[in-house]
């Protein structure tokens, strides 16, 4: 079996801003997203590098509770809460900063239309006036063919079915996520999480 588990060194990640103002590396980072937790009985994911290094994961103590996740980094320090919007009509999901949820950074929400079109989701920043998207989310989650495109439509992340060198394709389980640098990578993991919940 190809390898999916992780090196015994925890790399540090290029962290960049959400949408630097100086990119000096153009070449995207690679993430195997595997849909497993490090736990025993815990649903989750682990994310590695392309060096097999663990970069993000997240352990879900209680199954039962699907409407709040916590995006973590390698050492287990929280990076974003995730939670469910109550009360709303629409899906939509809201990211806090850490644990806290306390003013949230954005939301994301489910694209629901009778209309035939490309678009699953779209991400707006929270507490904003506008209701223009920051990023809009693009293909079939379930396919693990998605594209994000930022307001100017670049693609700045893409979620891919991962093959091994000979060619063979995992499972829905295990997938590339490609992280160009106008994106936090964190950003686009958090984007991976709540597509996962929006179509489970």
């Amino acid at each position: 079996m190809t390898k999916v588990h992780p090196n015994a060194i925890v790399s540090k990640t290029r962290q960049p801003a959400l949408v630097p103002e100086v990119v000096v590396d153009r070449s995207p980072l690679v993430l195997t997203v595997w849909k497993k937790s490090l736990l025993f009985n815990c649903e989750g994911f682990t994310v590695y590098d392309s060096s097999g290094n663990l970069v993000f994961r997240i352990d879900n103590y209680t199954s039962g509770n699907k409407g709040e996740i916590v995006l973590m980094d390698a050492s287990g320090r929280s990076l974003f809460f995730i939670r469910r919007k109550r009360l709303s009509l629409m899906d939509n999901w809201l990211v806090y900063d850490g644990e806290t949820a306390v003013k949230p950074l954005f939301m994301v929400t489910k694209h629901v239309t009778i209309l035939n079109t490309k678009s699953v989701a779209h991400v707006t920043a929270a507490g904003s006036n506008t209701k223009k998207p920051i990023f809009d989310i693009e293909g079939s989650y379930a396919q693990r063919a998605c594209a994000v495109y930022d307001d100017k439509r670049r693609c700045v992340a893409e979620i891919k079915r991962k093959e091994t060198v000979k060619g063979v394709k995992f499972g829905g389980d295990v997938f590339s996520l490609f992280v160009q640098p106008e994106i936090d990578p964190k950003v686009a993991m958090a984007l991976v999480v709540v597509l996962d919940q929006m179509f489970l």
